[in-house]
């Protein structure tokens, strides 16, 4: 059996969209959902539950993801382990990819690749993306397509999920590079944010989990793996690609700054895009 926690806070826009794409075609008993629904005030818990087995339901006061994960947590039963975003699409193909290349026991934590649903976005968000699908980052689904999966060796690495910003960045830094995998041909839908302040906002959130790790976990940063600057050097020599590099930088610059004020200021906010919500809740049929 394979167990999937989500950890959901005000989702009702896109939980069935989530959760109608993992149980179409999965077979009974092969899968078991949790939706941690931590410091809701919306109908999340409601529209997951009316999806029944094998959906199930917690609810929890305290607003924050991490203990919505170790919740989740103590009442999965199966291994591999998925843990998803709320509002990411992954189906029940995807899933178990990432489930049997677990199995073997070659590999301890696998992610799939990010796949960008870009309609209705700025076309400086488009650039933006357009330069970041070039770059190694794009090619480690480990902070960047909303899923990653576990084997039960894997989950063992590390005990419970700690009170940091990046739970992705984090679980990925626990492996050496030949301990995990990005499957190349599977894919998880993201839905980015729409407008360029809006994805600077969550672009700086995504930096200060990084710099927030790099200085609780130094020891283990190097596990992050391959920087995007030389290949982003190597994109300097297209000239056709010199405004959406202008963007990219600029966003990363906005986004550094951002993040490292917070840090040095200790005054970080959960930066949470609506624009994506709003515009894109398909809900279920």
């Amino acid at each position: 059996m394979i167990s999937i926690v989500i950890p959901a806070r005000n989702e009702a826009a896109v939980i069935a969209r989530t959760l109608k794409g993992m149980v179409e075609g999965a077979a009974p008993g092969e899968l078991d959902i949790i939706v941690v629904c931590n410091g809701c005030t919306d109908e999340t818990a409601a529209i997951a539950r009316g999806f029944g087995p094998p959906v199930r339901v917690i609810e929890t006061i305290v607003g924050s993801k991490n203990h919505a994960l170790n919740v989740g947590d103590e009442s999965a039963r199966g291994f591999p382990r998925v843990y998803a975003d709320a509002d990411v699409l992954i189906p029940i193909d995807a899933i178990r990819a990432l489930a049997d290349r677990l199995r073997p026991g070659g590999v301890l934590a696998v992610a799939p690749r990010p796949r960008f649903e870009l309609s209705g976005c700025s076309w400086p968000v488009r650039a933006y993306f357009d330069i970041a699908a070039r770059l190694p980052a794009a090619r480690q689904g480990f902070g960047g397509s909303g899923v990653y999966a576990l084997s039960e060796a894997g989950r063992r690495r590390f005990g419970a999920f700690p009170n940091v910003t990046a739970d992705d960045a984090y679980v990925r830094v626990q492996f050496k590079p030949h301990e995990r995998e990005t499957l190349a041909s599977i894919h998880s839908t993201v839905f980015p944010a729409r407008t360029m302040g809006n994805l600077i906002a969550v672009t700086a959130r995504a930096q200060y989990g990084n710099f927030e790790l790099a200085r609780l976990v130094p020891e283990r940063w190097t596990n992050m793996g391959e920087s995007n600057h030389k290949a982003l050097v190597g994109l300097f020599k297209d000239p056709s690609l010199w405004p959406r590099l202008f963007i990219y930088g600029l966003v990363t610059i906005q986004a550094r700054r951002q993040a490292r004020t917070r840090l040095r200021t200790d005054t970080f906010v959960w930066e949470r895009d609506e624009t994506s919500r709003a515009a894109r809740h398909d809900l279920r049929e």
